[in-house]
């Protein structure tokens, strides 16, 4: 039964052209001439498939290469139970088939060295950009209002701006500046002993800046004194030394113009030329600029709408020459070489806008600006006023 109904084996298709090995006289045989391009033709044609009979090996026995393509990966993915998971759309599946590498251990402050690492503190673009007071995020409120209070030092500018229309509010009620002075020496040295004490023990530094921080700098945190201690120092020696219009012009000019030269310099000092380290012209303008401002403002609506020019006031209203000077050229008349009005009160701010800007400026012996604004600005103002007042 099995002989009546064997199946026959596969027939072979044999070539037209003997094959060499097929051939049975060998060399002896003849061949016709073999031309340039049938040589280039057999090399460029693809190696024929030899299918061989009855082999068994798992290699052998294998389809022709299946297709790449998603689609039918996909398929096949499906029909054998695996699901393709793509968390992301445009992600190739490869990738996103990749085991995620755990991330690694870190320290409880975000680095080995007990602080939080700049790039952990700097989470956005606008954060990057910022020149922050406070990068390593030492101070909590600035943790928590990163982009605004690290970009603009709101707080501090808030604190500058308001002591000089606080200032103008006394100058309003009479208040004289030899009853202001003894109270700033009266906090000068609480604070600055508070301050000492927070430098030699790391408790109360820590109560010092959860209490004051949004008012400091990254700065005055391990290194450097809290600028309100320099703050009170400079307008105590501007209010207890120089005359009364001197000092508080100097109190105004370091509340205003100090505000005016950082917000200013922050966001144009990039695109003008740089003085020096920290500042640039751009901040340097705005302080002349609010300081011709300030001088117009005060010398030339408070003071004549409330007080006049007092006895105490070191310009009332009129510049005049040294007498050497008028001698020289020639105005030894009564009432020669002497202005007043508008005239005196514009040449008085364009000199007060310069000497803010220049105390602004200068850098003398590594001192902080609070403390050498007011002061230089008094002398600027006292030396002027001495010479031509």
């Amino acid at each position: 039964m099995s002989q009546q109904y064997q199946i026959p084996g596969t027939p072979r298709v044999i070539s037209p052209s003997p094959t060499p090995s097929e051939n049975p006289d060998g060399k002896d045989s003849y061949f016709a001439p073999i031309t340039r391009s049938a040589v280039s033709k057999r090399i460029a044609s693809p190696s024929s498939i030899t299918e061989e009979k009855d082999s068994d090996s798992d290699l052998e026995k294998r389809a022709r290469a299946r297709s790449r393509s998603p689609k039918s990966v996909a398929k096949r993915r499906r029909a054998s139970g695996i699901a393709a998971v793509t968390p992301n759309v445009g992600i190739p599946l490869a990738a996103a088939s990749r085991p995620k590498r755990k991330p690694e251990p870190r320290e409880p402050n975000g680095d080995a060295n007990g602080h939080l690492s700049p790039a952990s503190a700097a989470a956005s673009y606008l954060r990057e950009l910022s020149r922050s007071p406070s990068p390593l995020g030492l101070i909590p409120i600035h943790r928590h209002w990163r982009s605004f209070i690290h970009r603009h030092e709101i707080p501090r500018k808030a604190l500058h701006v308001s002591i000089g229309f606080f200032t103008l509010h006394l100058y309003t009620r009479g208040v004289q500046t030899s009853t202001i002075h003894p109270y700033l020496l009266g906090a000068l040295i609480p604070i600055a002993t508070t301050d000492y004490l927070r430098h030699r023990f790391a408790t109360v530094n820590r109560v010092y800046i959860r209490f004051l921080g949004a008012l400091m700098r990254e700065s005055e945190v391990n290194d450097k004194y809290n600028g309100v201690i320099w703050y009170l120092l400079g307008t105590w020696v501007v209010l207890r030394f120089f005359p009364k219009d001197i000092g508080t012009m100097g109190v105004l000019l370091l509340s205003w113009c100090d505000t005016a030269a950082s917000t200013i310099g922050r966001l144009y000092g990039p695109y003008t030329p740089r003085i020096r380290k920290g500042k640039s012209l751009a901040g340097s303008a705005a302080a002349a600029l609010i300081g011709i401002l300030t001088a117009g403002v005060f010398w030339g609506l408070m003071a004549p709408r409330y007080w006049g020019f007092e006895k105490s006031f070191m310009f009332k209203g009129m510049l005049t020459l040294p007498d050497v000077a008028r001698t020289s050229l020639g105005l030894k008349q009564e009432g020669r070489g002497t202005i007043g009005g508008l005239l005196a009160l514009s040449v008085m701010s364009l000199w007060s806008g310069l000497v803010a800007s220049a105390s602004e400026v200068v850098d003398l012996w590594g001192l902080d600006d609070n403390l050498t604004i007011p002061v230089l600005s008094g002398l600027g103002l006292w030396g002027f006023l001495k010479v031509f007042g």
